[in-house]
């Protein structure tokens, strides 16, 4: 079993102008006392095509961890628009909420995102210029339908190897919804989908339908 699991993950103030920052609150669950800090990071992915464009949002460490639940708001700054190509600013890309830790990430949630001009500006939809107007563009984060993957973490307990452990499952289960079905009218993008899954022969995934996320910098804990 985890030592930490995550409960409930909202985003907040969605959907909202491109430049404006994001937030998330998170709540979890920590069963036993972990010594060192909970990594969390939110990772922009600028591109399909290359990791180049990925930018990391934000880092925050938490912990020492008691035993108890807590929520924070975990927000962090908008993608620097100068390191994305110009053809992928707009349209569907990913944000991956991740936590680690001792440098082991145990739990990612992707979430598809759409950008595109405000409904005011519907002749820079039809007719969009070859600069991007970043200040007319709309971020919406689909929150209602995540993909949360977990990984083994041995936390501070090391675990010992069975016969069964060891020989594992080679692909990972993915949590949520299909990538296939985002939401209608949405584009898809297999590279942006793999980005979702990460890296899946890291480990294990439970099989879970979607739950709320949300972020933010210099978080106030709150444990109750």
């Amino acid at each position: 079993m985890s030592a930490i699991n995550v409960t409930q993950v909202q985003v907040l103030n969605n959907p909202q102008m491109f430049m404006t920052p994001l937030q998330f609150e998170i709540q979890y669950e920590c069963l036993q006392p972990l010594a060192n800090d909970l990594e969390w990071k939110l990772t922009y992915v600028g591109s399909a095509e290359s990791d180049a464009h990925d930018q990391v949002l934000d880092t925050v460490l938490v912990g020492p961890v008691a035993v108890g639940s807590y929520k924070f708001v975990f927000q962090a700054d908008p993608p620097d628009v100068s390191r994305i190509p110009q053809s992928d600013i707009l349209g569907v890309t990913v944000l991956l909420l991740t936590c680690s830790y001792n440098d082991v990430e145990f739990i990612r949630v992707g979430y598809y995102v759409n950008n595109d001009y405000h409904d005011q500006f519907e002749e820079l939809r039809e007719n969009p210029p070859a600069t991007v107007q970043i200040d007319k563009v709309v971020r919406n984060i689909l929150e209602e339908k995540p993909r949360v993957t977990r990984f083994p973490c041995e936390f501070d307990t090391p675990s010992i190897p069975t016969a069964s452990g060891m020989e594992g499952d080679a692909g990972g289960t993915m949590m949520g919804e299909d990538m296939e079905n985002v939401q209608p009218g949405y584009g898809y993008d297999a590279d942006a989908a793999a980005k979702m899954g990460y890296d899946q022969q890291q480990g294990y995934a439970d099989q879970q339908q979607g739950f709320g996320f949300a972020a933010g910098h210099g978080p106030t804990e709150v444990q109750y």
